[in-house]
C-alpha cells in the first residue's frame, strides 16, 4: 500500500477530514446534509474526542464528535473495511451516552445521539460476499413482534456507502459522497467549500509539520495490517514483528498506550521500549 505524499492527500483522508471538520461551520453544514438534522451551535468540534470511562475499559477516539444543548453527534470517515463494524458502532454509541450523563443524572438527561460513518466502500456483504449496494444504510431499535412500537431511546446509526453515490435521489447529499469518493467538487457549492479548505490547509506549515511528525498515514496502514492479519504468523515471527511495529509506533511519537494497543503488546513492555528509544544525553 503506497503512502500518500502530504500534497496528495484529499479531504477523505485521516488527518485531513479531522483538520477541515475543526471548521465548526463546515461539520454542522455535513452533519446536516447527511442526516438531515438541524444542528444548533455548537461547542468546537472536538478532534479525536477521546472517551474513557475507567481504566480497566477499553477507551474509544472519535473523528469528529459535536454536542449541543440536545444531542451528541459522532462523524468517522473510513477509506478501507475494518473487522466489526456493527460492534463498532455499538461501542462507539455506548462511549457517547457515558460522556453525555454525568454522574447521578436521569437517565431523562440523555441526548438524541447519532453515530455516522461515512465509507468509501459498501460496508455490507450478503451471503456471497457481494456488496448490497445501497447508497444509505440507517439502523434503529425496533421491537420484532411490532413494528408500530417504539422503543424511543433517541439513538440512530447511519452508515454512508460513497461509492453508491450515483444512486442518491438528493442532489445535495449525491453531490458531497461523489466528492467524498472522487475528490471532484464538480458545481456544487460545499463541496467546492471543501475542497478550498483543503487547498488552504495544505498551505498552512504548521499542520504539514504535524503531519510529518505524526505520520498519521503510516498509523493508518499499520492498524489496516494487524486488522486484515498481515502481521500475524509463526508465534516468534508475530512476537518479533509486533516488537518492530511498536518501535516504529514510538518512533512516528505515538503514546505508549497507543502502540500497545495498535501492536497488542502489554504496556509493560512497550513502556520499555520507549526507555531504550530515549535519547541519552
Amino acid at each position: 500500500m503506497k503512502r500518500k505524499s502530504f500534497d496528495e492527500l484529499t479531504f477523505a483522508d485521516d488527518g485531513m477530514f479531522q483538520a477541515v471538520m475543526k471548521n465548526p461551520e463546515l461539520s454542522a453544514e455535513l452533519v446536516e446534509r447527511l442526516l438531515g438534522v438541524h444542528v444548533k451551535q455548537v461547542e468546537y468540534p472536538e478532534l479525536e474526542k477521546a472517551i474513557e470511562p475507567y481504566y480497566t475499559s477499553r477507551g474509544v477516539r472519535l473523528d469528529v464528535y459535536l454536542k449541543d444543548e440536545d444531542r451528541a453527534i459522532d462523524v468517522e470517515l473510513q477509506s478501507y473495511p475494518q473487522k466489526a463494524l456493527g460492534k463498532r458502532m455499538r461501542y462507539y454509541q455506548s462511549m457517547v451516552d457515558c460522556d453525555c450523563l454525568m454522574k447521578g443524572q436521569p437517565y431523562t438527561k440523555l441526548r438524541e445521539s447519532y453515530i455516522l460513518f461515512i465509507c468509501k466502500f459498501d460496508p455490507f456483504r450478503d451471503a456471497a460476499k457481494s456488496g448490497y449496494g445501497l447508497p444509505r444504510y440507517t439502523f434503529r431499535n425496533i421491537c420484532v413482534e411490532n413494528k408500530d412500537v417504539n422503543l424511543d431511546d433517541k439513538t440512530l446509526k447511519v452508515v454512508y456507502n460513497a461509492s453508491a453515490y450515483k444512486s442518491v435521489e438528493d442532489p445535495k447529499v449525491r453531490a458531497l459522497l461523489r466528492f467524498i469518493q472522487t475528490n471532484e467538487p464538480g458545481e456544487d457549492d460545499f463541496s467546492k467549500r471543501l475542497s478550498e479548505f483543503v487547498a488552504r490547509v495544505k498551505e498552512n506549515e504548521k499542520f504539514r509539520k504535524e503531519f510529518s511528525d505524526m505520520n498519521l498515514h503510516d498509523f493508518d496502514i499499520m492498524t489496516e495490517a494487524k486488522e486484515e492479519g498481515l502481521v500475524e504468523g509463526r508465534a516468534e515471527g508475530a512476537r518479533q514483528k509486533s516488537v518492530e511495529n511498536a518501535r516504529n509506533a514510538l518512533a512516528m511519537n505515538l503514546s505508549a498506550e497507543q502502540a500497545a494497543q495498535i501492536t497488542g503488546l502489554p504496556l509493560e513492555q512497550v513502556l520499555e521500549l520507549q526507555k531504550e528509544l530515549a535519547p541519552t544525553h
